[in-house]
C-alpha cells in the first residue's frame, strides 16, 4: 500500500463527535514515549502529521487522519507516566475505554511498546483488556534500531513467554519497527491493506 493522501479530520474527547463517515478505523495507542506519533509520521510519509514531542502525553485527544480517502488512522493518548493531573488522565482513561467498545468501525488496534524493555504490567493489563472485550489488536515493537538484534530477540521471546504463560494461548500477531530506520513500514501498511481487502469481501 501507498500512502498518497493523509488528512487530519478531527480531534475531540467525545466518541459521539468521531466521524460517521463509514470507513475502517486503525488505532494506535502505547505507553507515554513509546514513540507513536515518530512511528504514525513514519508510515504516512509526513513528519508533521502526528505532533511528536520530547515531553510524555503530548497526545491528549482522540485524533483521527483519513488515509487515501478510505480508511482511518486514528491517534489516541498514551497511557501510563503522562506528566498531566490525576483528573485529566482519569478522563483520559474514560473516553478512551468508550472509544474502544462503542466505535464499531474499528477493525484492529496497533498496541505499541518499547522493544527495549521487558514485558511491563501496564501493557500487559491493557492487552487483556483489549482480549477480554473482543476487540482485535497486533503488537507494534518499536525502536528496534536501540538495540542489538540478540538482544530484540531476546526481548520478543521474553514478551513470547510471558503472555502464553499467564493469559494467552499464543503471542498475537506483531511487527517490529524503526521509525529511524523506517523499519516495518511495509509490514505495517500490507498488514492494513489485507485487512481491508477481507472487509471489503464480507460487506
Amino acid at each position: 500500500m501507498k500512502i498518497k493522501t493523509a488528512d487530519f479530520v478531527i480531534s475531540n474527547t467525545d466518541v459521539s463527535k468521531c466521524p460517521k463517515d463509514n470507513l475502517l478505523e486503525y488505532a494506535f495507542i502505547g505507553r507515554s514515549n513509546v514513540g507513536k506519533s515518530s512511528l504514525i509520521n513514519m508510515l504516512v510519509g509526513n513528519k508533521n502529521l502526528a505532533k511528536t514531542s520530547g515531553k510524555p502525553g503530548k497526545t491528549q485527544l482522540i485524533n483521527h487522519f483519513k488515509i487515501n480517502d478510505s480508511w482511518f488512522l486514528v491517534d489516541l493518548p498514551g497511557y501510563g507516566y503522562a506528566q498531566v493531573s490525576k483528573t485529566k488522565r482519569q478522563t483520559f482513561q474514560k473516553f478512551i475505554k468508550d472509544y474502544f467498545l462503542q466505535r464499531q468501525q474499528l477493525v484492529c488496534t496497533f498496541v505499541l511498546v518499547d522493544s527495549r524493555h521487558s514485558p511491563q504490567k501496564i501493557d500487559l493489563e491493557f492487552m487483556k483488556f483489549l482480549g477480554e472485550s473482543g476487540i482485535p489488536f497486533c503488537i507494534v515493537f518499536t525502536k528496534s534500531d536501540k538495540l542489538k538484534p540478540s538482544i530484540l530477540n531476546k526481548n520478543l521471546q521474553l514478551y513470547n513467554t510471558t503472555m502464553t504463560q499467564k493469559v494467552w494461548e499464543t503471542m498475537p500477531q506483531y511487527f517490529v519497527t524503526s521509525a529511524t530506520a523506517k523499519a516495518g513500514k511495509e509490514e505495517l501498511l500490507t498488514y492494513i491493506e489485507t485487512v481491508n481487502q477481507d472487509a471489503k469481501e464480507n460487506f
